[in-house]
Protein backbone atom coordinates (compact mmCIF):
# COMPACT_ATOMS: atom_id res chain seq x y z
CA UNK A 1 0.00 0.00 0.00
CA UNK A 2 3.00 2.06 0.50
CA UNK A 3 3.82 2.81 -3.03
CA UNK A 4 0.01 3.08 -4.27
CA UNK A 5 -0.52 5.44 -1.34
CA UNK A 6 2.41 7.73 -2.69
CA UNK A 7 1.32 7.20 -5.75
CA UNK A 8 -2.08 9.10 -5.57
CA UNK A 9 -1.96 10.43 -1.67
CA UNK A 10 -0.59 14.52 -0.85
CA UNK A 11 -1.81 15.27 2.52
CA UNK A 12 1.02 12.73 4.16
CA UNK A 13 4.39 13.47 2.98
CA UNK A 14 5.20 13.81 -0.79
CA UNK A 15 4.03 11.93 -4.54
CA UNK A 16 6.17 10.22 -6.23
CA UNK A 17 6.16 12.92 -8.67
CA UNK A 18 7.32 15.67 -6.49
CA UNK A 19 10.01 13.01 -5.21
CA UNK A 20 10.91 12.63 -8.69
CA UNK A 21 10.54 16.59 -9.29
CA UNK A 22 13.80 16.56 -6.33
CA UNK A 23 16.67 15.21 -8.66
CA UNK A 24 19.30 17.68 -9.27
CA UNK A 25 17.97 19.84 -6.41
CA UNK A 26 20.23 20.08 -3.16
CA UNK A 27 18.56 19.18 0.08
CA UNK A 28 19.40 22.39 2.67
CA UNK A 29 18.41 20.25 6.14
CA UNK A 30 16.26 18.95 8.39
CA UNK A 31 14.25 20.39 11.02
CA UNK A 32 13.21 18.71 14.45
CA UNK A 33 10.14 17.47 13.68
CA UNK A 34 11.56 15.30 10.84
CA UNK A 35 10.45 17.68 8.01
CA UNK A 36 12.91 18.15 5.12
CA UNK A 37 14.11 21.40 3.20
CA UNK A 38 15.26 21.60 -0.31
CA UNK A 39 16.23 24.12 -2.49
CA UNK A 40 17.12 24.07 -6.43
CA UNK A 41 16.25 26.28 -10.01
CA UNK A 42 14.69 29.58 -9.66
CA UNK A 43 11.36 31.03 -9.30
CA UNK A 44 9.96 33.98 -11.03
CA UNK A 45 12.07 36.74 -9.44
CA UNK A 46 15.43 35.08 -10.13
CA UNK A 47 15.55 33.82 -6.31
CA UNK A 48 16.26 30.36 -5.55
CA UNK A 49 13.20 27.97 -5.00
CA UNK A 50 12.71 26.41 -1.27
CA UNK A 51 10.15 24.17 -0.39
CA UNK A 52 9.53 21.40 2.37
CA UNK A 53 8.77 18.08 2.34
CA UNK A 54 6.73 17.18 5.03
CA UNK A 55 7.27 14.20 7.39
CA UNK A 56 3.67 12.92 8.58
CA UNK A 57 1.01 15.51 7.43
CA UNK A 58 1.08 18.00 5.60
CA UNK A 59 0.18 21.06 8.10
CA UNK A 60 2.14 24.80 7.23
CA UNK A 61 2.19 24.92 11.09
CA UNK A 62 4.64 22.41 11.70
CA UNK A 63 7.32 24.72 9.97
CA UNK A 64 9.33 26.12 12.91
CA UNK A 65 10.10 29.77 12.81
CA UNK A 66 13.61 29.63 11.85
CA UNK A 67 12.89 27.46 8.66
CA UNK A 68 9.84 29.43 7.73
CA UNK A 69 11.83 32.67 7.67
CA UNK A 70 14.60 30.87 5.51
CA UNK A 71 11.88 29.20 3.03
CA UNK A 72 10.74 32.59 2.78
CA UNK A 73 13.42 34.54 1.86
CA UNK A 74 14.02 36.23 4.91
CA UNK A 75 17.38 35.29 5.97
CA UNK A 76 19.72 33.84 2.95
CA UNK A 77 21.80 30.92 4.64
CA UNK A 78 20.07 27.54 6.62
CA UNK A 79 18.58 28.87 10.31
CA UNK A 80 21.55 26.46 11.84
CA UNK A 81 24.20 29.17 10.32
CA UNK A 82 22.51 32.40 9.78
CA UNK A 83 20.49 32.44 13.13
CA UNK A 84 22.03 32.73 16.73
CA UNK A 85 21.56 30.26 18.84
CA UNK A 86 18.19 29.34 20.45
CA UNK A 87 17.52 31.20 23.71
CA UNK A 88 17.05 29.12 27.17
CA UNK A 89 14.04 30.72 27.81
CA UNK A 90 12.73 30.63 24.42
CA UNK A 91 10.07 27.63 23.82
CA UNK A 92 9.88 25.60 21.31
CA UNK A 93 7.26 26.15 18.62
CA UNK A 94 4.01 24.14 18.64
CA UNK A 95 1.61 23.00 15.97
CA UNK A 96 -1.22 24.67 15.37
CA UNK A 97 -3.81 22.59 17.66
CA UNK A 98 -7.08 23.90 16.48
CA UNK A 99 -9.52 21.16 15.92
CA UNK A 100 -7.76 18.93 17.98
CA UNK A 101 -8.72 18.01 21.95
CA UNK A 102 -5.48 19.90 23.03
CA UNK A 103 -6.66 23.31 21.51
CA UNK A 104 -7.09 26.23 23.82
CA UNK A 105 -10.76 26.45 25.09
CA UNK A 106 -11.30 29.76 27.16
CA UNK A 107 -13.87 29.71 30.26
CA UNK A 108 -17.34 30.20 28.57
CA UNK A 109 -16.88 28.02 25.22
CA UNK A 110 -19.26 25.30 24.93
CA UNK A 111 -16.55 22.64 24.92
CA UNK A 112 -14.89 23.81 28.44
CA UNK A 113 -18.83 23.75 30.15
CA UNK A 114 -20.50 26.84 28.70
CA UNK A 115 -20.15 28.98 32.47
CA UNK A 116 -18.61 32.56 32.49
CA UNK A 117 -17.51 33.87 35.47
CA UNK A 118 -20.17 36.37 36.88
CA UNK A 119 -20.03 40.13 35.91
CA UNK A 120 -18.00 42.41 38.77
CA UNK A 121 -20.43 45.34 38.61
CA UNK A 122 -17.16 47.27 36.99
CA UNK A 123 -19.69 47.68 33.88
CA UNK A 124 -22.45 49.80 32.84
CA UNK A 125 -24.13 49.32 29.91
CA UNK A 126 -24.36 52.00 26.64
CA UNK A 127 -27.95 53.05 26.20
CA UNK A 128 -28.91 55.02 23.27
CA UNK A 129 -30.97 57.84 25.98
CA UNK A 130 -27.75 58.40 28.00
Amino acid sequence: MGLLKSIFTWWEGATIGTMLSLRGKQRMGEDSLGNVYWEGGQDVHGRPRRWVIYSGQNDASRVPPDWFSWLHHQIDDVPDRALPPQRVWERPAEANLTGTRQAYRPSGALEAGGRRIGATGDYEAWTPEA
